[in-house]
């Protein structure tokens, strides 16, 4: 006598990521937009100042450590929407919480932090502190705003 029983599973059909995961995501992809727009705009900051703070030189290594950073930054997000308990947010939050954070990382990294690195490690075309750059806020701006797009999209 052989007995049958229906078992029903779960089927997935969104990726569902976890917070982490999905601002690892979004951060490679932010990085990657604007990276392309730095090549196309700024090519000397990703071909020789970006590598420099690290000792390296030229494009590919740039690009390396521009998406790597990216990387780290949506894993930063993806945090702090977590502390903020709001890891679950919908498409126009997530999109206008990552335009503010682009803002930030502007304001905190590229305008302050970075030149202050690049005249530690010696790099000859250093900029002066503040480095305000209209180019390169609109580039956070767009990283912030993939950044929280694809946050929302993967994390749902």
């Amino acid at each position: 006598m052989a007995s049958e029983t229906a078992t029903r599973t779960g089927v997935q059909t969104g990726t569902n990521l976890v917070p982490w995961q999905a601002g690892v995501v979004g951060g490679i992809a932010g990085g990657i937009v604007f990276g392309v727009m730095m090549t196309m705009q700024m090519t000397p900051v990703i071909e020789s100042a970006i590598p420099a703070m690290y000792g390296l030189e030229g494009g590919l290594a740039g690009w390396i450590v521009h998406v790597s950073h990216g990387a780290i930054l949506g894993v930063v997000f993806a945090a702090l929407l977590v502390a903020a308990k709001k890891p679950d947010v919908g498409l126009a939050t997530g999109a206008g919480a990552g335009v503010a954070y682009g803002i930030v990382v502007w304001a905190i990294l590229a305008v302050v932090v970075m030149p202050i690195w690049l005249s530690a490690v010696g790099f000859g075309m250093a900029p002066e502190v503040p480095n305000v750059s209209t180019q390169s806020l609109v580039g956070h701006v767009v990283y912030g705003l993939v950044l929280g797009v694809a946050y929302v999209a993967l994390s749902r």
